[in-house]
């Protein structure tokens, strides 16, 4: 009978050590808080669009890493190819960048690179702030020409340790022209992608790459070649790339969207931005998942009531955002224009832009007419 009792203790025993040994763990992971997956948005946009400013309305989030066009590298490095070529190496790039693996510019950059080497880096509040930049708050609005001055001595290594340490990754770039080439992106269970689509009106852009044409040319070259780029039809053969490049992306985002495009793709148009700031803000946010504070919304709204004109490529600062978003009524003369809408006609339909049939409602129409309500 004692033997039988210690047999039996025994085996108690052993069952609660395999219990112990095999459940525990799992047991006490239950009660530890998981750290939710990053967000991952791309403002996906064209030259001229306001995409400099609508990535700002990111980048200022103290809940984001931001990073302005990081292709641009791709672009300069490789600069012989056409767009369409380049697509698979910009994806590879954006995605790595998602995930914090910087190790991805090694290709582009010198192996002595600084992050003052980053296209843009001061644009980005995240390198501007700790532990990427030591002088500001990550609640902190902070100005590019403030963190120019301050910040850009700091290596290069303090990019990807500052992207790990945020909740939303947001990346502005204008070098992709097809949707279909980010699906493996959206369907890649590492990322959990949202799409902001940001158009303009083609005239406003139009009238926009006139003033910034020097600043433009290398782009231009690689998006239709650089015969088509020269001469009276070049400005215009590029718009119609872009133009088209927006229809296939609306259309592939929206009227035949795969299921994993669902809630993940969003539409903005630049007018509607500026003529409501706030609320379109508010909806950008929403859409990825993050807080409207009040210190943003005070921000977005100074900086779309300024007095500025926003002439400068990459020109992020205070400006009457709504009496630039409608300069070229005043500005582009009526030839240019009827050009700009021929060959941006099925983009203006979809998108709701209405044309202007002649000089005299060219300067009379009012925005209300011009700009479809979404």
């Amino acid at each position: 009978m004692v033997k039988s009792r210690r047999v039996q203790v025994l085996l108690i025993l052993v069952v609660l050590s395999f219990l112990l040994i095999h459940f525990l763990p799992c047991s006490n992971n239950t009660h530890m808080e998981e750290k939710p997956s990053p967000v991952h948005i791309l403002i996906l946009s064209s030259w001229r669009s306001g995409s400099s400013f609508t990535g700002q309305i990111f980048s200022q989030h103290p809940s984001v890493f931001y990073l302005m066009e990081p292709a641009w590298h791709v672009w300069v490095k490789m600069y012989q190819n056409s767009a369409k070529v380049l697509h698979m190496a910009v994806r590879d790039l954006v995605r790595s960048v998602f995930l914090c693996d910087m190790s991805v510019f090694d290709a582009y950059m010198s192996s002595q690179k600084k992050k003052s080497d980053l296209f843009q880096w001061e644009t980005s509040r995240a390198l501007c702030s700790p532990p990427a930049c030591d002088s500001f708050s990550r609640s902190d609005i902070i100005t590019a020409a403030n963190c120019k001055t301050i910040c850009g001595k700091y290596p290069f290594s303090k990019v990807e340790e500052a992207c790990k340490t945020y909740s939303h990754v947001a990346i502005k770039e204008v070098r992709f022209f097809d949707l279909k080439v980010l699906y493996p992106l959206l369907t890649d269970p590492s990322l959990n992608l949202k799409i902001i689509h940001l158009v303009r009106d083609p005239r406003a852009v139009f009238r926009s790459r006139e003033n910034t044409m020097a600043d433009l040319k290398r782009d231009s070259n690689i998006v239709v070649g650089s015969q088509k780029t020269k001469g009276e039809k070049g400005p215009y053969n590029a718009m119609q790339v872009i133009c088209k490049s927006h229809v296939e992306i609306y259309k592939a985002g929206s009227q035949a969207a795969p299921s994993f495009l669902k809630d993940r793709y969003l539409l903005v148009r630049y007018e509607d931005i500026v003529r409501d700031p706030l609320a379109r803000a508010a909806q950008m946010y929403r859409f990825a998942e993050l807080h409207f504070t009040p210190e943003l919304q005070k921000w977005v709204h100074n900086i779309t009531h300024g007095k500025g004109h926003g002439a400068q490529a990459f020109d992020i600062g205070s400006r009457d955002a709504l009496r630039v978003s409608e300069a070229w009524r005043k500005t582009l003369p009526f030839q240019k224009i009827e050009k700009v809408q021929n060959v941006c006609k099925d983009a203006m339909d979809l998108l709701g832009y209405r044309l202007v049939q002649s000089e005299e409602e060219q300067k009379n129409m009012s925005l209300d007419l011009l700009f479809a309500q979404n």
